[in-house]
């Protein structure tokens, strides 16, 4: 199965925690997997755990959770080398690809050493619903905020643009997030985009943002331009509230 369109649903959510494992899998990333549109059969998730270093720990975790959910979960690791021969193979085979956060940088050198920055975009353009969180969101993206070199935020400015549009993870959460996002917007270091809330996620068809979703209540979602006058405007939007 395939979307029928280029899918990408990039959040600051998708897992929860859970009484009985780790984390569970929640409410958006349910979503992405009935964007995928797959019917009749366990869907075909695979879990990039890349930006923190491929920790087996946390393949671990995805496992029980996939297990969990009903999902026929598999993953790619590149360190110490790839888990798979051919990274593209891989990645068409599913229905979701998911991202977890951590290093958006080491994230991208990484996926570009091996490739997987080109397979990413094969992937997308055939159908497979790409989603993730923090790292796993600013990815898809021109670029973001990002704690990648050290407690002070700095931008970052070369994701893989599948997305003409910044993003901004954790906008509730994190103090620096909200105020340097706006200025690197206002100052032209970052094109206009999008921004969520812990628990909020934009679901973007080819490249065009089309609906927001939160999985917690009062979690927000914005974007965020440059105005006439070179300062940020920040707009609220609608949030369709997923149970």
């Amino acid at each position: 199965m395939a979307a029928d369109a280029p899918t990408i649903l990039a959040t600051s959510g998708g897992w929860a925690l859970d009484d009985r494992l780790r984390w569970r899998v929640g409410p958006l990333t349910d979503l992405a997997v009935e964007l995928s549109g797959v019917t009749g059969r366990a869907p075909r998730v695979t879990f990039l755990g890349t930006a923190c270093g491929d920790n087996p720990a946390l393949y671990h975790e995805f496992y029980a959770a996939a297990q969990r959910r009903g999902f026929a979960g598999s993953h790619l690791q590149l360190f110490t080398m790839p888990n798979v021969d051919d990274v593209t193979a891989h990645l068409l085979e599913q229905d979701v690809v998911w991202v977890w956060g951590g290093s958006v940088a080491g994230l991208l050198a990484m996926w570009r050493l091996h490739g997987v920055d080109e397979a990413m975009r094969t992937a997308w353009e055939a159908g497979v619903v790409l989603t993730g969180v923090s790292a796993g969101s600013i990815c898809w993206h021109v670029g973001g905020t990002t704690d990648s070199f050290g407690p002070q935020l700095r931008p970052i400015g070369d994701g893989l643009g599948l997305l003409p549009w910044s993003n901004g993870v954790h906008y509730d959460s994190e103090e620096q997030r909200r105020p340097l996002f706006q200025s690197l917007i206002a100052d032209g270091t970052l094109p206009a985009g999008y921004a969520t809330d812990d628990g909020a996620g934009v679901l973007y068809r080819g490249t065009e943002m089309v609906e927001a979703y939160a999985e917690r209540d009062g979690a927000g979602a914005y974007f965020v331009e440059r105005g006439p006058d070179g300062t940020a405007v920040e707009t609220e939007l609608p949030v369709t509230r997923l149970r």
